[in-house]
């Protein structure tokens, strides 16, 4: 069974990550997804660039994937924490 710490790790391994969260029963997730990588994307562009960084485990390993896409701004504009910097 697929866990949510390895599609996090997966995500940080395939692209630029300020921050991820992922939850999930070991098919269907839910993600938060952080990155730079958004600046000036919409929200297909956004979902494009996961599935790139996921690249086959989204045929194979994951069998659904829900995710908020958003800058560090964005992240931020929303009550996250400021990232780190540095």
């Amino acid at each position: 069974m697929l866990l949510p710490g390895t599609i996090e790790d997966y995500l940080r391994q395939g692209m630029n990550c300020e921050h991820v969260q992922v939850a999930g029963d070991g098919q269907h997730f839910e993600a938060l997804i952080v990155s730079s990588e958004f600046a000036g994307k919409n929200r297909v562009q956004r979902h494009q660039r996961v599935y790139r960084a996921l690249g086959d485990r989204m045929q194979s390993e994951i069998h659904a994937l829900s995710m908020q896409t958003l800058t560090p701004d964005e992240w931020v504009a929303r009550g996250g924490a400021q990232p780190a910097k540095g």
